[in-house]
């Protein structure tokens, strides 16, 4: 994969030699120090891989419970008819821990800060620099194993939302995605099992430009979408889905499927099994990287890792879309989580959480 290295790095140090606009932002640069493996240059570089087990813990109490409950959907098709696994997303590990929503409305990025502000100085250096940068907002999401894909479904739907042509950014999507069905039954996914986690994230693109029960899609619907477990869950089962089919499909990532905790290499089939498919399982860069190309969207990670002396955060970019339109997917990494990177402190309509 173009750019796509096998290093070991802290995050201090991540080892990608890019320069990447995100919006008005000043540009950050990350630099690299390994040789890249020539592959088809339609590809976007590998986030560096942290060792997060050197770093300090983010402080969710429900990733525990998370870690110790796999739910693997290439089993879950042969174990249940399509009605029962859909049934079965409404019992994800998060249902247990309703202490947060799946998906909270946009808060001051001061909130965070006040979280470290008696620990660690490093992180309160770096949300400070975030806030210097015009990054002021910060919308919280469940840290239960799936906040990754959660977090780039919503901010993906939220930038269509928002886009400045609502009927070409929500028709662009919905093409893309239906093209995504045919690669999960590429890979022996059955359109039976998945076709119901695929309408909920269809049907939400949809909303945006025609109305259901006489309503378009706004920040209120998409927040009350989002934290309806039914919903919200389908569509990580099928983002996990079409991550796994993006692995499998793609020969570029076979060399760099390791096994997070003991370094070994492993297949695709037996990764995607065990580390993509499997509900409640962090995602790491291969994942990241696979399910923005699937989706032709253009991702922007931060890393909030409390080492840079000066504050600096570094951003890693994963290019996916270059002729889009629509405004890049900005996350917001912590040790084990993510959340949703924002310009703005406040929702423009007030949320409303059912």
């Amino acid at each position: 994969m173009k750019g796509l290295v096998r290093v070991t790095t802290t995050a201090s140090s991540l080892p990608l030699t890019m320069t990447t606009p995100f919006g008005d932002a000043t540009n950050t640069n990350v630099v690299a120090s390994a040789e890249p493996v020539p592959v088809p240059p339609s590809r976007s570089p590998e986030a560096p891989k942290l060792k997060t087990a050197d770093l300090p813990d983010v402080d969710e109490p429900w990733q525990q419970l998370a870690q110790n409950t796999d739910v693997h959907m290439s089993d879950a098709q042969e174990d249940f008819a399509p009605e029962g696994l859909f049934d079965h997303v409404q019992g994800f590990p998060s249902d247990d821990v309703p202490d947060r929503p799946m998906v909270s409305p946009l808060a001051p990025m001061t909130t965070l800060r006040e979280e470290y502000v008696n620990g660690s100085q490093g992180f309160v250096r770096q949300i400070d620099w975030l806030m210097n940068e015009g990054w002021i907002g910060v919308r919280r999401t469940r840290g239960d194993g799936d906040c990754f894909y959660r977090s780039l479904a919503f901010a993906y739907i939220e930038n269509i939302l928002n886009s400045s042509d609502t009927m070409l950014a929500a028709t662009g999507a919905l093409s893309v995605l239906e093209a995504s069905q045919q690669q999960l039954e590429q890979v022996g996914f059955q359109r039976m099992v998945f076709e119901d986690f695929y309408d909920c994230m269809a049907g939400l693109i949809n909303q945006v430009i025609n109305p259901v029960d006489g309503r378009l899609l706004d920040i209120n619907s998409l927040l009350e979408a989002f934290n309806n477990p039914e919903v919200s869950n389908s569509i990580v089962v099928y983002l996990r889905l079409l991550t796994s089919a993006e692995i499998k499909t793609n020969p570029d990532y076979a060399g760099f499927l390791f096994h997070p905790e003991t370094g070994d290499q492993m297949d695709p089939e037996m990764f995607c099994n065990n580390f993509v498919e499997a509900v409640g399982k962090e995602a790491d860069h291969v994942q990241m990287n696979a399910l923005a190309t699937a989706l032709k969207v253009n991702v922007n990670v931060a890393y909030l890792d409390g080492h840079d002396q000066q504050g600096k955060v570094s951003f890693v970019p994963f290019q996916n879309a270059p002729f889009t339109f629509l405004e890049p997917v900005n996350l917001l990494y912590r040790p084990g989580h993510y959340d949703i990177l924002d310009r703005r402190d406040v929702d423009p309509i007030p949320p409303l959480l059912v």
